[in-house]
């Protein structure tokens, strides 16, 4: 006679490994994504290097402006951003304003509305800007064309005074690259 031996009960619990494994990958994968946005769209980091300025006057050469369209006539952003160029600025964008919000005559932003580089920047117009400090940590000047917006003034202020053994924060100017030989620029 055979030996009766008790049958194995069927297994009915749930497998938590799978469930638990998704979600933890779920939460690392939705961490990574958040982090990375922030890091890429990110700009309250200070890109801007302190130094003092050779006898203590802030020029043109030294600053990073933004040319924005606020309303401004097709074009109007482009030819002011030429101009200043011309006059020695460094102009890293030119575009229609990101908050596309419309402006009547001309703004300027900056890290603060009394900083050495929004003075110059608003130096070089001939209508009174609207000014605007929003604590940028890389210190560069936004300048946004509006509706009424007419010209930069014909003879800019060339400098600003500093104050003396003061250290101003400027932000760090990328040389453009000249393009190799032989090489499609495209």
């Amino acid at each position: 006679m055979s030996a009766l031996r008790p049958q194995p009960r069927p297994y009915s619990g749930i497998h938590w490994r799978t469930p638990i494994t998704m979600v933890v990958l779920l939460v690392i994968l939705i961490g990574g994504t958040w982090w990375g946005w922030n890091s890429l769209t990110s700009s309250s980091e200070q890109n801007c290097v302190e130094q003092k300025l050779p006898n203590n006057r802030l020029v043109p050469k030294q600053i990073v402006v933004n040319v924005y369209n606020g309303g401004a006539k097709a074009g109007t952003a482009q030819r002011t951003a030429e101009e200043l160029r011309k006059r020695g600025f460094n102009v890293r964008k030119v575009a229609n304003e990101p908050s596309g919000d419309k402006t009547e005559v001309v703004a300027v932003r900056g890290a603060a509305a009394d900083s050495p580089e929004v003075r110059l920047v608003m130096g070089q117009l001939n209508q009174k800007p609207e000014t605007i400090g929003d604590n940028r940590g890389d210190h560069t000047v936004d300048l946004v064309v509006g509706v009424k917006y007419n010209r930069l003034n014909t003879k800019g202020v060339p400098s600003i005074a500093v104050p003396a053994d003061s250290l101003v924060c400027l932000p760090s100017i990328r040389p453009t690259q000249p393009i190799p030989s032989g090489e499609n620029p495209n």
